[in-house]
């Protein structure tokens, strides 16, 4: 004996009066969405006003990756602005070991929030010493005094650059004009 196919109820089967019901909810939905939206995600808002700017990172607070055979690390000068356009100032500091005879190299550091050092521009391995740093413009500029040869006695240095960093794709890059001086 065959058995016949069962046969599904009859409101399983769609039918036409079902899509247009469907549809009709949907479209319910979607109108209730747009009618019922906050007021901020309106296309009518305004602008936000600019964001409250973070202080200046304190330099003479902040750790610096300077490793002294003695004492600790001396901020020789600093300077602050918004270097990378965000409306936060960043400080830059000339900082270097504190001894108790001699002139050290000096170091410069870029801060961020928090007192972070985010930038090394000038090593103290390039046995130059910082005269002069500012910021302005986006930029920053100093005076570093160094020495042409180890001829050179240490007490008058014979070379002066005057390099300018700015930050540009990410980075700071350097342009610098050298000088010699008359001993």
């Amino acid at each position: 004996m065959q058995t016949s196919a069962p046969t599904a109820p009859a409101h399983t089967r769609p039918r036409a009066v079902h899509w247009l019901a469907t549809a009709a909810a949907t479209a319910a939905v979607i109108a209730g969405a747009a009618l019922l939206q906050p007021a901020a995600a309106l296309a009518s808002q305004t602008a936000p006003g600019p964001a409250r700017a973070l202080p200046a990172p304190d330099a003479k607070t902040a750790t610096y990756p300077l490793k002294c055979r003695a004492g600790q690390p001396v901020v020789l000068k600093q300077a602050t602005g918004d270097l990378d356009g965000d409306r936060n100032p960043e400080t830059v500091a000339a900082v270097r070991c504190e001894t108790g005879i001699g002139t050290p190299p000096s170091a410069i550091y870029v801060l961020t929030g928090g007192n972070r050092v985010v930038a090394t521009l000038l090593e103290p391995g390039e046995g130059l010493n910082v005269t002069e740093l500012a910021v302005a413009g986006g930029a920053i500029t100093a005076t570093l005094l160094g020495y042409s040869s180890d001829a050179v006695a240490r007490c008058c240095p014979d070379k002066t650059e005057k390099p300018k960093w700015q930050w540009r794709n990410g980075k700071f890059t350097r342009s610098a004009t050298t000088e010699a001086r008359s001993v």
